[in-house]
């Protein structure tokens, strides 16, 4: 079939306008995501586990439902994927490792359940590395995902089959989530907006719900859609703790023109670990683009990201060795060389060092929290370079992770809720982003940040070369 660019590049809130109204078939538009999907997945490769044909047979039902005149959901008939690791049942749940390849999801994730009920049609589920464990999106079950704007290039991790995915046109809108910048660094490298909430979205399926430094999350290249998202994703959940008494987020707390007297205080270096030139550029471009709109912003002590990376370390190797408890020696044996020396780091630590690293945890929340005295948002360079090669290694482990992934990983341990979105290309025509961190449950503040740079950048204009 010849594939309608231009409708794989609306918004997903016009497509389910003009769905309801009877004036686009929610078939034809599955069918379409469903033909760049297959187009596209032997350049990208970032899709997993296809589900195209339980996909248009929900079109087809969402097609029917219009046409009784039924009540319909915001996101009727809209395509989306969802990455390999969140829950919908019936479809393999293997979180990109050879260990999990018999496992299935019995139920669905909370959050899927709640976007299938406002009328969102899976049509895949996207690649991911071994259990998350990299910022770069290659496993052994699915090898590597590549980079719609270069080929030659990763889309980020561990969300990267499903940023890959929105920025080749493969349905408008995916979930994500981001244990250490997995949303947000994926989002940079595909210039899409990526969103890690606060505890708002419940992250029922988290095994520890005291200890959690992980979410899931919206990813869009609109920022309406993503708002949208966030909408029919949050709200309490009985088995998410920090959810619990949170209301649903509300999109008339997002200023659609943007947000003025706002105090933005701008860390260039998270962590001393340098910029690249040109990323720093392009992202000082953008800060300069918000004083126009009367958003003040000023440097500000970033000496809080200091040692971040070594409290990182401790609770995500800790974290990432529980896995070892539920797996026999047998599927452990299937595991990639860089997850086993993750596991094994932190099969080693002690519970005094566990112990420390929660103490460090609370006082960089603390940190954190002393900065928004003085300002609204913190501002960084979402990551320190351009998109990495596909051949790079990217695990949470390395030192090659902290300098790249420097200003996001500390945000996983604090809870802030954090924003990337596309400030502009590379001169060789990559991806950058910028981040807006707010206080807890001040996700209306990134949101509003996002669409003033929106408005003056509209990035939705832009495509890869694909």
């Amino acid at each position: 079939m010849n594939i309608d660019i231009d409708l794989l590049y609306t918004p997903a809130h016009e497509l389910a306008e003009r769905i309801a109204a009877g004036q686009l078939s929610a078939f034809r538009l599955v069918s379409t995501a469903i033909a760049r999907a297959r187009e596209m997945q032997s350049r990208i490769n970032c899709i997993a586990i296809p589900t195209f044909n339980e996909a248009l047979d929900a079109a087809r039902k969402a097609d029917a439902a219009v046409e009784r005149g039924d009540r319909v959901g915001p996101l009727h008939g809209i395509p989306i994927t969802i990455k390999d690791g969140v829950a919908t049942s019936g479809h393999s749940l293997t979180f990109g490792s050879a260990s999990c390849v018999e496992n299935v999801a019995q139920t669905d994730d909370p959050v899927w359940r709640r976007l299938k009920d406002a009328g969102a049609i899976l049509i895949a589920k996207t690649t991911t590395p071994e259990f998350f464990h990299k910022v770069v999106t290659d496993s052994p079950l699915y090898d590597i995902t590549r980079n719609p704007w270069s080929l030659a290039h990763s889309p980020g991790g561990s969300s990267g089959g499903a940023a890959a995915a929105l920025a080749a046109g493969i349905g408008p809108i995916a979930v994500g989530s981001d244990g250490g910048g997995s949303l947000r660094c994926p989002a940079s490298c595909t210039g899409v907006l990526g969103l890690k909430p606060t505890g708002r979205v419940p992250h029922a399926g988290f095994p520890d719900t005291f200890g959690n430094y992980a979410t899931i999350g919206p990813m869009a290249r609109d920022v309406r859609d993503l708002s949208l998202m966030l909408s029919i994703m949050s709200g309490e959940h009985a088995n998410d703790a920090a959810s619990i008494g949170i209301p649903p987020f509300s999109i008339g707390s997002v200023h659609p023109r943007g947000i003025r007297r706002v105090r933005v205080g701008w860390i260039a270096d998270p962590g001393g670990y340098g910029v690249e030139p040109e990323v720093a550029r392009i992202v000082g471009a953008a800060l300069d683009h918000l004083s126009e709109q009367d958003i003040d912003w000023a440097p500000i002590d970033g000496s809080f990201f200091d040692g971040s990376f070594e409290t990182y370390r401790v609770v995500s190797a800790v974290g990432h060795s529980g896995r070892a408890r539920s797996q026999s020696e047998t599927m452990r044996a299937l595991w990639t060389d860089s997850f086993r020396a993750i596991v094994e780091r932190g099969l080693a630590y002690r519970a005094v060092d566990i112990e420390t690293a929660n103490a460090d945890r609370t006082k960089l929340f603390r940190s954190v929290q002393a900065a928004f005295e003085t300002v609204d948002v913190i501002a960084t360079p979402t990551l320190t370079s351009r998109p990495k090669s596909v051949t790079a290694d990217g695990s949470v482990d390395s030192r090659e992770y902290a300098a790249w992934a420097a200003a996001l990983y500390l945000f996983n341990l604090t809870g802030h809720p954090g924003i990337s979105v596309p400030c502009g290309l590379s001169a060789d025509g990559l991806p950058i982003g910028i981040q807006f961190v707010a206080p807890w449950y001040h996700e209306n503040v990134l949101l509003s940040l996002a669409g003033a740079l929106e408005a003056i950048q509209p990035w939705t204009k832009r495509r890869p070369d694909l």
